[in-house]
């Protein structure tokens, strides 16, 4: 198995070494009978990242789409060239425990798998009411067998992925989409609260309908 960890990052320097450490720290956990690998996809960046990714000594390509889902896709078909059989996916604002990769592999050690759609944390409540993060969490369905759906926790079989014809080059809701394909041409998926990603908690959304945009929708709401 080679697994392949692609990240599309805009102006992400404030994140992305955090990001980079934790996924190299997952990847170190690997039996070595598992090779893994990852790729950042810079895309339109006008800060430091590019800098930092090369410093880190990670792969990465350039583009300039400003669509997140055009970038996934160039990162992922990349990495399924160079032979990755199972692809992971995060964001460049997030990070992962030591055990993210692990988690997956037992999930598809236990059962025939073509995607594994995992859970979020956010990483800090600090600057936001106490009421949005209420609702957050009564809205959250941290449990297996929950329905939710983050570009920064999912992935897939290679196989899979060309079959249903990959990401579309959407500028948000790209993941939602590619997990609907998924589902519509009857391909396994587990839903695990046991595959989980930190991610920011920031207002100041990348994609215009992401997760940022929707903590910012509830935050605003009680702020009226």
């Amino acid at each position: 198995m080679k697994i392949g960890i692609v990240i599309p990052a805009h102006n992400e320097a404030m994140t992305i070494a955090q990001c980079l450490a934790s996924v190299q720290t997952a990847i170190e956990q690997l039996p070595l009978t598992i090779k893994a690998s990852i790729l950042v996809v810079l895309d339109s960046c006008t800060d430091d990242t590019q800098s930092i990714v090369k410093a880190e000594g990670v792969d990465y390509l350039c583009c300039d789409y400003h669509c997140v889902g055009q970038v996934r896709d160039m990162g992922i078909r990349h990495a399924i060239t160079n032979g990755v059989t199972w692809l992971a996916c995060t964001d460049a604002d997030s990070t992962v425990p030591m055990d993210w990769l692990l988690q997956q592999i037992e999930h598809i050690s236990q059962q025939p798998i073509d995607m594994i759609c995992g859970v979020v944390d956010v990483d800090s409540w600090a600057h936001l009411t106490p009421q949005t993060r209420e609702d957050y969490i009564a809205h959250y369905q941290d449990r297996m067998g929950h329905r939710h759906i983050h570009g920064a926790n999912l992935s897939f079989s290679s196989a899979a992925y060309l079959a249903v014809d990959g990401f579309a080059h959407l500028p948000c809701h790209e993941d939602v989409d590619l997990v609907k394909r998924f589902e519509d041409q009857g391909y396994a998926i587990t839903w695990s609260n046991r595959v989980r990603v930190q991610t920011s908690s920031r207002l100041q959304a990348r994609a215009t309908k992401g997760f940022a945009a929707f903590l910012a929708n509830l935050e605003n709401n009680h702020l009226k």
